[in-house]
């Protein structure tokens, strides 16, 4: 279905639905739900060993919302690079600036050498994160982020970290995929929850 508008309030509603948008290839934005849906449960959460070892060297400083624009164009740009196009467009990004305003979309980068090396975004709401997009310019970067991601929402009380769709590189932390009922009956509790992402 084609989206009608893009303002803040439509799209924590479509969140709070289970739906997120996406714009196609013809340019023209639409609303969309998956079933079955990827999630991350934050207990079962599982950092590779080669991970672990990088993440204790330090080689990475974690920022949060420090450049939530540059983080999101870096996101498209990747997602066009690897020549599959990319469902990020300028108007999402709009958009999203706009919820980032307001406290709702956050990005979490990792920095090496005083540059932006790779990180994500997503959208906040009660206990729930909507994870939307993750890149990189240097090996393993946003594997780091996804990790103090991760890590945030456990320290603040989240309940559910929504991937969409899993994904082989997302399945190697714990990514597993539900049926939409038993991902809504989920979403429905961590909207109980009152947690601040910042």
């Amino acid at each position: 279905m084609r989206v009608p508008s893009l303002q803040p309030q439509t799209l924590l509603h479509a969140y709070a639905n289970g739906a997120f948008p996406m714009t196609d290839s013809d340019g023209i934005t639409r609303w969309y739900a998956a079933d079955p849906r990827g999630i991350i449960p934050l207990d079962a959460f599982h950092i590779p060993g080669t991970l672990r070892q990088l993440i204790r060297q330090r080689r990475f400083e974690i920022r949060i919302n420090h450049n939530f624009r540059n983080c999101m164009t870096a996101c498209m740009t990747a997602k066009r690079d690897e020549g599959n196009g990319s469902w990020i467009s300028n108007e999402l990004i709009e958009a999203y600036e706009r919820l980032h305003q307001i406290g709702h979309a956050h990005s979490i980068e990792a920095w090496h050498d005083g540059q932006l090396a790779g990180g994500l975004y997503g959208v906040s709401l009660g206990g729930a994160f909507f994870g939307e997009s993750m890149f990189h310019t240097q090996r393993d970067a946003s594997k780091v982020a996804l990790v103090a991601l991760v890590e945030r929402l456990r320290e603040r009380g989240f309940s559910l970290l929504d991937t969409q769709a899993q994904t082989s590189h997302l399945a190697r932390f714990g990514c597993i995929e539900i049926p939409a009922v038993e991902y809504q009956k989920l979403l429905e509790a961590a909207l109980l929850l009152e947690c601040r992402f910042v």
